[in-house]
């Protein structure tokens, strides 16, 4: 690939783990991208309650468009951020911070799922937002809060998710990305508005949600104070695709007519793109979400716990002096035996950070399942039973919508993990496309090039990208056994 790529896009992406600034160089038939600063990211204790360090994030942001504006200079077109979901930032009447947000993990939300079924039924509150029951999402946090008569919530004038707290210290405008929003549980995609009747009902003040903006919107030029700090000229700051997964799901290279993505990392999203919103008895039973996309699609998905059993398994064998790479990790997990234990990802004993080997190995003896007791055999229980609860939840959406899924599409950082992308394609039976690897970075700047009028649409971009992207395909094997194998998990984890 020549490097005489003329524009330049600026993507903050910031995951559960770390945060980076990425150039994506543009130019014909050609995109490269550029990591010009990474730095880590996680929660931080206070007390007995958890949050993120959002000033340090601003700091590392800044340094990264400092970074990114000395290699890319005048060519530098636009920037937009995208980060994680549910979680936000609340405001003031004079626009300052009101306290540090929240990590999503924060036990502030235990038992908050009964208490808001206690006020509105299970079934009202899915017929109004659609999105998956979790303790963790924006509603519940917001109803924590609620019930403890927050003084933060009750000096509170505006809600910025994460990502739009960013863009605002950015640009100075303040505005709802679509993407982002319909995370929250608060947002009901059939009336395209915030669920004001419920969020009433459950005694959260209304007044706190502004205006939803879609993905691709222009906010307006780069703050002269932090265009200064940089170096840059005020560039415009977009109101990318900001739920990362929706930008996962924009750079998905796909082909055939019926796939299923999975956005692989912390969290595990699978699911399929609608043209409108799938709300129904079926898909309550099954607890699929409905969160927004690009123009104005639906991502009806499935949550699912991830890599985080792995990061956390990883993180305890450290603080033993026993630091492992995830390619160590990986290969341990390929030399240990096949088919051992399983374990049901959904319980809640999985959420909170901390001592998750001993936590995996109990959930095993509990089942009446042999307890791993290498770390090869903890992460290969791990990823039998993510391939599994795979298969669980391309059955539910193919029942859904009356029509085979042919493949499956990774993408994101889980894409390179070849053992989950091989135990993938077995446990369901269909062949696994890999790749990209930096599919979130690639869809946020893909909506950046489209609001700049770069690219005329997302299928362009798509275009170029499944001429560019190389991707690894993985055929099934052994698919007798695994079928026995899903029949041992669907008695594990029930009807759920």
């Amino acid at each position: 690939m020549s490097t005489s790529i003329g524009t330049a896009y600026l993507a903050f992406d910031l995951g559960a783990e770390s945060g980076r600034a990425v150039l994506g160089w543009l130019a014909d038939d050609e995109l490269r991208l550029e990591e010009v600063h990474r730095f880590a990211n996680g929660p931080v204790r206070v007390g007995d309650s958890l949050h993120w360090d959002v000033l340090r994030l601003w700091s590392e942001m800044q340094h990264g468009l400092a970074l990114a504006a000395a290699k890319a200079g005048d060519r530098l077109v636009s920037l937009g951020v995208d980060t994680w979901g549910v979680d936000f930032g609340l405001l003031a009447a004079d626009d300052s911070l009101l306290g540090n947000p929240h990590h999503y993990r924060d036990p502030r939300t235990d038992g908050m799922l009964e208490a808001a079924f206690a006020v509105a039924p299970r079934d009202e509150i899915y017929g109004q937002t659609g999105i998956q029951f979790m303790q963790l999402n924006t509603l519940y946090q917001l109803l924590a809060m609620a019930r403890a008569d927050s003084p933060v919530l009750a000096s509170a004038r505006h809600l910025l998710m994460m990502p739009d707290l960013l863009s605002f210290w950015l640009s100075g405008v303040k505005a709802n990305e679509f993407t982002d929003a319909t995370t929250t549980q608060c947002y009901n995609p059939r009336d395209e508005t915030w669920a004001t009747g419920l969020l009433e009902r459950l005694g959260i003040p209304t007044g706190l949600f502004g205006d939803i903006v879609p993905p691709g919107t222009v906010l307006g030029p780069l703050r002269r104070s932090v265009a200064a700090d940089a170096h840059c000229s005020p560039v415009p700051v977009i109101a990318t695709a900001s739920h990362d997964t929706a930008s996962a799901v924009a750079a998905v290279p796909a082909t055939a007519a019926h796939y299923v993505y999975i956005s692989s990392g912390t969290w595990s999203l699978m699911g399929i793109e609608s043209p409108q919103p799938i709300i129904s008895d079926a898909s309550l039973r099954a607890d699929l979400t409905n969160e927004g996309g690009v123009n104005g699609t639906i991502r009806l998905l499935k949550n699912i716990m991830g890599m985080w059993l792995v990061q956390e398994c990883r993180r305890a064998w450290a603080a033993q002096g026993k630091a492992y790479t995830y390619d160590d990790l990986t290969a341990l997990a390929e030399a240990a035996p096949a088919f051992g234990p399983l374990i049901n990802l959904s319980e809640a004993r999985y959420l909170a950070p901390g001592e998750m080997p001993a936590r995996i190995q109990a959930a095993c003896r509990e089942s009446g399942q042999p307890a791993p007791d290498t770390p090869g055999a903890l992460v290969r229980c791990v990823l039998e039973s993510l391939a599994l609860e795979y298969r669980r939840v391309i059955d539910l959406i193919e029942a859904i919508v009356s029509r085979p899924m042919t493949a499956i599409h990774i993408v994101g950082g889980g894409s390179r993990n070849r053992l989950l992308n091989q135990l993938t394609a077995n446990a369901t039976g269909r062949p696994v496309i890999a790749g990209p690897v930096e599919a979130t970075a690639t869809g946020n700047i893909l909506v950046q090039a489209i609001a700049t009028g770069r690219l005329a649409s997302l299928r362009e971009g798509r275009d170029l990208l499944r001429r560019i992207v190389e991707t690894t395909t993985y055929e099934p094997r052994d698919t007798a056994r695994w079928d026995e194998a899903y029949g041992q998990y669907l008695g594990l984890v029930g009807d759920q």
